[in-house]
């Protein structure tokens, strides 16, 4: 009866592979193997969804091949092996298999008496291609904790979080002997981890002859298959109160090995199996089995900017963004739409995303291209929140709090291999986000010595540990976003900010922008922030932009294609950029109170957020545009100490910008200055357009300048 069953089923295999045909009218599975035949790819993954969509196959083939998974696997593989096509094209010869294969079908043929199951070659050691069934797209994946003991032997789809994985070791899947007597060539099918050799040679040559033949283990006549352990591990949104997250060991075979590291975020399908204890934890377990999900396709959920390839709606979405004059502004008001204002330190989020990109000079030195920003501020000003967001549109990232992490946690810690039992290394949250962005939220709560771990990693961007025997140098090309209160939990002005900021000027000057957002009270825009509040809470959406935010996965989209651009500075911006440094470092020497600390690593922030600005407009140089941004945002984001500044010396707005546009024509000495040049001046200091031209209008009628009108730019009558 099994038989007839398997006969039947093959039969069907065998029509479903050669008759079903793709939306072109293809068929799919003859050509893919075909390319198996041309030795171009060696998987073959069979989607239920087309099982499902062919119409001669009834519903309960359907569900047998999601049930008992396993069994089916041999019968496609069969099914494949009866229909593989000859190969049409000349394809690199694997000379030993060849020679082997060919011996083999010769001494098959001379001793095939069929009496005897271990020396007819099993059909795994002939096969080249592996076969995979993939479980339907749609439909939601299971979390780990639902996966009960029902499931074990079917298809399962579930989500979760990469922890660990093992290095990639070969698996033994038919073991060959030779016997010293008869020479015969004795095959043995390995199906678990763990199997007993033979040692007597079971040939019927040998039993006539009462010879117990030696029998040798030819490990070059044997099949391999490539074979790494990972441990998935649940989601913290699937976690429910107050629980522990769940585990799951996860194998991974042949051609899905090296498809995972530790901190991806991924969907498997897979079968759900039973393993038993082996060794002493047998004697404890009794008849209690571990389980484990051989997978049999892998899904990333957030894919790396370099891996993230465009759709075709989202090419020209781009393309019509990209175009927007407005584009800056609008994606920086779609990160975190929900939180009111802050648009400057949205634009800062999103240069962070962008970066710039590494350079690497001839002689192997290496300048960093990722941003690091600090928001400090008082509590309720949205700073988690904004972490909490950036994370969630980045590709890759992982949230840390200050007190919740330990130095080792944040690096490398060394553990022990519970396979191999050899001690390896275990990356923190900055070497997991690699080529993304770490989040440390309480920044200003870490341990002291804690603390001095981000060093290494925010100007080398690696981590170097030698501990137990290992000595090693860790890739951690992060971008760090660091969120802390001030020294007493609120900024308190009757004390510099050097007191206030509490953090060592060697961490400081790494930082490209150190935000400062103080809470200060103002009845306008606390009104504001309440009906905005007040809205958000009500209909758990934002108000009105003024035009529709873009979705994260847009964003992603967007972000991914403008990291493909490399801008470069002109020669003509180079006397600007550095005229433009010099006076930061002059208005620092003549302030008595530096709000921060300017060195050379303030240039090449200046330098990275105009290349991360060019790059969001797909330009391929540097424009004096986005030099002028750059500082701009250096300056504002000391802005709310300037006003507190403004405030206490007495200086109205109009004022101020009076002495601004004074100053600075004194400073090159001379009576004209343009419209555009005032702009630039008084919008680093953090004033509006509107102010400036109320301010030409007063003076203008006080007949302290005269102003053009067509052009606005300004001419002092007295010197």
């Amino acid at each position: 009866m099994k038989d007839l069953d398997f006969a039947a089923d093959k039969a069907l295999a065998k029509d479903f592979l050669s008759n079903f045909a793709d939306a072109n009218g293809e068929a799919k599975y003859l050509n893919i193997l075909q390319d198996v035949a041309n030795h171009k790819i060696r998987a073959v993954q069979i989607d239920l969804d087309d099982l499902f969509n062919y119409k001669d196959l009834d519903e309960e083939f359907l569900q047998r091949v999601t049930e008992n998974t396993r069994r089916y696997l041999g019968i496609f593989a069969d099914a494949m092996d009866d229909l593989l096509p000859e190969p049409t094209e000349a394809f690199p010869v694997d000379e030993d298999h060849d020679i082997l294969m060919t011996q083999r079908s010769e001494e098959g043929t001379e001793n095939a008496d069929g009496s005897d199951p271990f020396q007819k070659m099993p059909p795994e050691i002939k096969r080249f291609f592996e076969v995979y069934i993939k479980a339907f797209s749609k439909g939601t994946p299971f979390t780990i904790r639902e996966v009960k003991a029902s499931y074990i032997g079917q298809l399962v789809k579930i989500s979760g979080i990469i922890t660990r994985c093992s290095d990639v070791k070969p698996l033994m899947q038919v073991a060959v002997y030779t016997c010293e007597e008869c020479g015969f060539e004795i095959y043995q099918e390995v199906t678990a981890r763990v199997f007993m050799p033979l040692f007597e040679c079971p040939s019927a040559r040998c039993k006539i002859n009462k010879a117990k033949g030696n029998l040798i283990l030819q490990l070059r006549a044997s099949k391999f298959l490539k074979f790494q352990e990972a441990k998935i591990q649940e989601l913290a949104e699937h976690v429910p109160k107050g629980h522990i997250p769940r585990t799951m060991t996860v194998h991974l075979r042949g051609e899905l090995t090296r498809k995972v590291a530790p901190g991806d975020i991924v969907e498997l399908s897979g079968i759900f199996l039973p393993i038993p204890y082996t060794g002493f934890r047998a004697m404890r377990a009794g008849l209690v089995a571990d389980t484990f999900l051989e997978a049999m396709s892998v899904t990333h959920f957030k894919k790396k900017y370099e891996e993230y390839e465009l759709k075709g709606d989202e090419q020209e979405q781009i393309e019509r963004l990209s175009e927007d004059g407005d584009i800056y502004n609008k994606l920086a008001q779609s990160l975190a739409p929900e939180i009111f204002g802050h648009e400057d330190v949205k634009k800062a989020l999103l240069l962070l995303l962008v970066g710039a990109p590494h350079r690497k000079l001839k002689d192997g030195m290496k300048i960093r291209g990722d941003l690091h920003i600090c928001l400090m501020g008082d509590p309720g000003v949205a700073k988690s929140q904004l972490l909490k967001h950036i994370i969630n549109v980045a590709p890759r990232g992982m949230y840390t709090t200050g007190r919740g992490s330990s130095g080792v946690g944040l690096t490398a810690a060394v553990q022990k291999d519970p396979v191999t039992n050899e001690f390896v290394l275990e990356g923190g949250a900055l070497v997991l986000a690699d080529m993304g962005i770490c989040a440390i939220d309480e920044f200003d709560k870490m341990e002291e010595s804690d603390r001095t771990a981000i060093h290494e990693v925010m100007e080398q961007q690696t981590v170097s540990i030698a501990k137990a025997g290992i000595t090693t140098s860790l890739n951690a090309r992060t971008a760090v976003l660091a969120a802390a209160n001030p020294a007493w939990g609120r900024y308190d002005l009757r004390r510099t900010p050097a007191e206030n900021i509490n953090l060592p000027p060697a961490l400081l000057s790494r930082f490209d922008l150190l935000w400062l957002i103080l809470d200060r009270a103002d009845m306008d825009s606390d009104l504001e922030m309440a009906r905005h509040v007040v809205y958000v809470h009500q209909n758990l959406e934002c108000p009105a932009l003024g035009f529709t935010p873009l979705e994260p996965s847009v964003l992603r989209a967007y972000i991914s294609a403008a990291r493909r651009t490399f801008p470069s500075v002109p020669k003509e911006l180079e006397e600007y950029i550095a005229g433009a440094y010099s006076s930061i470092r002059q208005e620092e020497a003549k302030s008595s109170t530096p709000h921060s600390y300017t060195t050379v690593r303030t240039l090449l922030s200046i330098l990275r957020i105009s290349i991360a600005l060019a790059r969001l407009r797909f330009s391929e140089t540097v424009a004096q545009s986005d030099v002028d941004e750059a500082l701009r945002l250096m300056q504002m984001s000391k802005f709310s100490l300037y006003s507190e500044d403004r405030q206490r010396s007495g200086l109205d707005a109009i004022s101020d910008i009076y002495s601004i546009l004074r100053d600075e024509a004194a400073r090159t000495n001379s009576m004209d200055v343009r419209y555009a040049h005032a702009l630039n001046w008084i919008s680093r200091k953090g004033y509006s357009e509107a102010q400036l031209k109320e301010c030409l209008e007063e003076y203008a009628s006080l007949n302290v300048w005269q102003i053009h009108p067509n052009t606005f730019d300004i001419h002092f009558i007295d010197a």
